[in-house]
């Protein structure tokens, strides 16, 4: 595994979402320290997003000073073995990397929003 010290990760992440955990999931196989930002949690995350992105759409990952726009687990981790940032684990990772949210994850923000999160549930 490559010398994880000299990565530098920040990931615009949702705080229930299949796609940012998957983005997690990455994270975590390979030992990965990074900043999370929830774009739930705090709007001016989800802002500061879609300007450094020029877009929406989450989940965003900078890796050492690279913008990975709109990008899955599996895309991530892709990207830093092609750039050579990581080596090759045969390891699995602790959840799906390439999904959307589950019912459960959908149940979970709903229920957040029900409760005052940032989410507005129209019924």
């Amino acid at each position: 595994m490559a010398e994880n010290q000299d990565i530098e990760i920040t990931a615009y992440l949702k705080t229930h979402c299949g796609w940012s955990e998957g983005v997690r999931a990455i994270f975590r196989k390979y030992e990965l320290d990074y900043e999370e930002k929830d774009i739930i949690k705090n709007p001016a995350f989800r802002w500061e997003m879609e300007q450094k992105s020029g877009q929406p759409l989450s989940p965003c990952v900078i890796v050492n000073g690279t913008m990975l726009p709109d990008v899955s687990g599996d895309e991530v981790e892709s990207w830093m073995l092609d750039q050579g940032i990581l080596e090759k684990s045969d390891e699995e990772a602790d959840a799906p990397t390439d999904s959307a949210c589950t019912d459960e994850q959908h149940a979970a923000m709903e229920q957040a929003a029900r409760q005052g999160g940032n989410i507005r549930i129209v019924d």
